[in-house]
């Protein structure tokens, strides 16, 4: 589902942590690490294994680690993919912002060529904090000024958004239709673990707030025959869409999940994740929507 021309690196939040740091490559090679380097990548690879609790500290010390680096392609890898992890759940205002500002000062040290005609993913993750988790950064770079023009174009795109999908029970959906109710588009897979990681917090709130209007369209690109026994296991009971061919994806500028967009009874669009929220977060979304 990743859109052509958007980013340098297959999107990451399709991927394993694994395949972020050998396919991140700002060269599009796999890269060789030196020392200093190589206890930064081998942590990457493990930072979805540290507790929620200890996370947020482990993040921070990682982006101090990648701040002390020789500026390089190997730095703007690392300081890019730790921007990438530093999404999944609700680890802290500081935490980001420490990520976005090593991320920074990162590509302020080592420019990064754009990516035929489009911002370099690095530029792109950058925005992508600033923008949708708040935090600050101020790079002087034409590319982080295309990479925010670029997520303005998205949030019009997905303030306009239609589409006509089957759930797994065959019931056709669309979000025009759906005036009245509050919606969470929520974009996933079964093999996705910050995905399946936010399934029952979605699953709880389904059941919350299912007499007051809310509606969970959860869309996939899987094939029905992986979707179902997942679902079935799972016991999810709000609308699973299948979205063959990933065209509904394209159309909301999805290049990495879980995504998720709320609107409200009137078909506005009032908040967004970049990647998976906590029950928390997904509360703090819903609320911008009316419900509480």
């Amino acid at each position: 589902m990743k859109r052509a021309q958007r980013t340098v690196l297959t999107s990451v939040a399709f991927l394993t942590v694994v395949c972020i740091l050998t396919s991140l490559s700002v060269a599009q090679k796999k890269p060789e690490w030196s020392e200093q380097e190589q206890p930064i990548v081998d942590a990457l690879h493990h930072l979805r294994d540290v507790p929620d609790d200890k996370r947020p500290q482990v993040t921070r010390d990682l982006a101090e680690k990648i701040a002390k680096l020789p500026a390089n392609d190997n730095k703007v890898e690392l300081a890019t993919a730790l921007a990438s992890l530093s999404t999944e759940g609700d680890f802290g205002k500081d935490t980001l912002q420490k990520v976005a500002s090593t991320l920074e000062e990162t590509l302020q040290q080592h420019a990064v060529s754009e990516d035929k005609g489009q911002p370099a993913y690095p530029y792109v993750a950058l925005a992508q904090l600033v923008r949708y988790e708040r935090v600050e950064a101020s790079l002087d770079n034409p590319q982080y000024k295309a990479a925010m023009a670029m997520l303005e174009a998205d949030d019009e795109r997905r303030a306009h958004a239609d589409f006509a999908l089957t759930d797994l029970d065959g019931q056709t959906w669309s979000l025009k239709s759906l005036k009245g109710k509050v919606v969470v588009v929520n974009f996933w897979a079964t093999w996705c673990p910050p995905c399946r990681k936010e399934l029952p917090d979605l699953q709880e709130l389904s059941r919350k707030f299912k007499d007051q209007g809310l509606v969970i369209l959860a869309i996939s690109d899987e094939e029905e025959a992986k979707v179902r026994p997942f679902v079935r296991l799972h016991g999810l009971t709000y609308p699973v869409l299948l979205d063959h061919g990933g065209g509904v994806a394209r159309q909301f500028a999805v290049d990495g999940i879980p995504k998720s967009f709320v609107y409200d009874r009137d078909g506005k669009l009032v908040a967004q994740a970049i990647d998976m929220r906590t029950q928390k977060q997904f509360l703090e979304m819903l609320a911008n929507a009316g419900l509480k």
